[in-house]
């Protein structure tokens, strides 16, 4: 069988009561005192008694210790406030910007010339004027293109000619030396008899070639 835990609650006999809390106040004490020692922490224990005397503990000062305690609490709530101001501001931006989204999002169904049944004429006056700018704005992005382009082909085109003009200028006379040399180096065909070329046709055996055919 499990036995609940005993709930704690006020001694109603006043001298028990008393004796309760001369107890529990030393063991209190003493507990402050080892923790501070043993630990090396700065503890302020302050205890008042139903009759309103103050017992109190501190391992430094007490003076000095309610002082931290004072900053700490006050940091920690500013520190509590920022955060809690920013995350105020933060939904803020998000609800702002999804408002913003939601817009454009309608704005740009519009454009594709859908969800246009519920618009009133100066609605899609208004999406028929957007629509001019921006094919105006695209047109003259296009011949921008185009004409950087064209100036990109003139540079190329003026590089070309100058890389031919160069190359005619260093190979122009160069075949007819060529053919001079070729001239020197062969010999003269023309002042040599002996160096004519036999283009004469026969059909034999080579014996027969050897000599001529003597007819009596």
């Amino acid at each position: 069988m499990v036995r609940g835990k005993t709930q704690m609650r006020r001694i109603e006999n006043a001298t028990s009561r008393q004796v309760t809390f001369s107890k529990r106040r030393n063991g209190l004490l003493k507990k402050a005192f080892e923790l501070s020692v043993l630990c090396d922490a700065e503890v302020a224990l302050i205890i008042f008694s139903p009759r309103g005397k103050l017992n109190e503990f501190a391992s430094s000062s007490m003076q000095a210790t309610i002082e931290r305690y004072r900053r700490h609490t006050k940091d920690t709530q500013t520190n509590n406030k920022s955060v809690e101001q920013n995350m105020q501001h933060l939904k803020q931006e998000a609800a702002a910007m999804m408002k913003k989204i939601e817009l454009l999002e309608i704005s740009k169904r519009k454009l594709l010339g859908e969800g246009l049944g519920t618009s009133s004429i100066e609605e899609i006056q208004q999406v028929e004027q957007q629509l001019e700018r921006s094919v105006t704005k695209i047109r003259a992005r296009k011949n921008q293109v185009f004409k950087e382009q064209i100036e990109q082909l003139k540079e190329k085109e003026k590089v070309l000619e100058a890389e031919n003009a160069r190359l005619y200028e260093k190979y122009a006379g160069k075949p007819l030396q060529v053919l001079n040399k070729q001239r020197e180096i062969l010999p003269n065909t023309e002042s040599d008899p002996s160096s004519e070329v036999e283009t004469e046709l026969f059909i034999g055996l080579p014996e027969t070639r050897l000599k001529a055919p003597s007819f009596k």
